[in-house]
């Protein structure tokens, strides 16, 4: 997993999955700890999903709403967003420029 960008918005490059998923953990949570206003994780680069990626994502999402700002997934993939759909996790969370399948 390839992780970059700043405090409103990072780039995922890679699988998100129980390997991967302390990695960006660590970084999300810093990022969303020190910025303000919507807080943007783009997963175009994302090319697998697993249980423990969901997890993150919904923790993602609780996390902005205890700071305050609002947890945009960008990007997403045809493959994530299935998986989305599958566990009707697109009626939580807000999806910019998905693709769906």
């Amino acid at each position: 997993m390839h992780i970059w960008g700043d405090t409103d918005e990072l780039h995922l490059s890679g699988p998100l999955d129980v390997h991967s998923a302390a990695d960006v953990r660590s970084r999300v949570h810093e990022a969303i700890d020190r910025g303000e206003g919507d807080f943007v994780l783009d997963v175009s680069g994302v090319d697998s999903l697993d249980a423990t990626g969901l997890g993150l994502l919904v923790a993602i999402h609780r996390r902005a709403g205890r700071r305050e700002r609002r947890f945009i997934l960008r990007g997403v993939t045809p493959a994530v967003h299935r998986v989305l759909v599958i566990t009707r996790l697109h009626r939580i969370l807000i999806l910019e420029g998905a693709v769906a399948a």
